[in-house]
């Protein structure tokens, strides 16, 4: 910290580790401990006899599956920035599979479902459709992070 400070204009984050993990994993798994980046900025700060109470950046890697409490403890402490390329990549799969559930019907042919045996089902296999559902899906997600961070 005290080399990179030297930097003209510098700006830089550090990503520490205080029990996040890359992925997904059941409940009680993994044990988030944000305090330690409190503790690390007191420390920072004290080190440098700094009057900025937060002068670290830090990155949330492995924020996916993380409790709002949590996110916003962690940003308490700095964080300025969190990934959650997990749950985005849920939640794009997750409008998929839903179309494909919602439609299935209409998604078993070219022609033939519950509306006729001789109707089209162009419209519903159109690999745009599913897709759009799993961007709308995934922008959900991206709201719902926006909240989660105080965006």
């Amino acid at each position: 910290y005290e080399e990179l400070s030297k930097v003209d204009n510098a700006a830089f984050t550090c990503a520490a580790s205080f029990g996040n993990v890359h992925g997904v994993y059941a409940p009680g798994n993994v044990d988030l401990q944000p305090v330690i980046l409190h503790n690390s900025q007191k420390y920072i700060k004290e080190k440098l006899s700094s009057d900025d109470n937060k002068p670290m950046f830090f990155v949330f890697h492995g924020g996916s599956g993380s409790s709002t409490e949590d996110i916003r403890y962690a940003i308490e402490a700095g964080v300025i920035k969190m990934n959650i390329d997990t749950d985005t990549q849920w939640a794009f799969w997750d409008g998929i599979r839903g179309y494909e559930a919602a439609n299935h019907d209409y998604l078993q042919g070219q022609i033939g479902n519950p509306e006729s045996p001789d109707k089209p089902n162009k419209k519903f296999y159109d690999p745009r459709m599913a897709l759009r559902a799993g961007e709308e899906s995934m922008a959900g997600r991206l709201c719902k992070a926006a909240e989660d961070l105080n965006c």
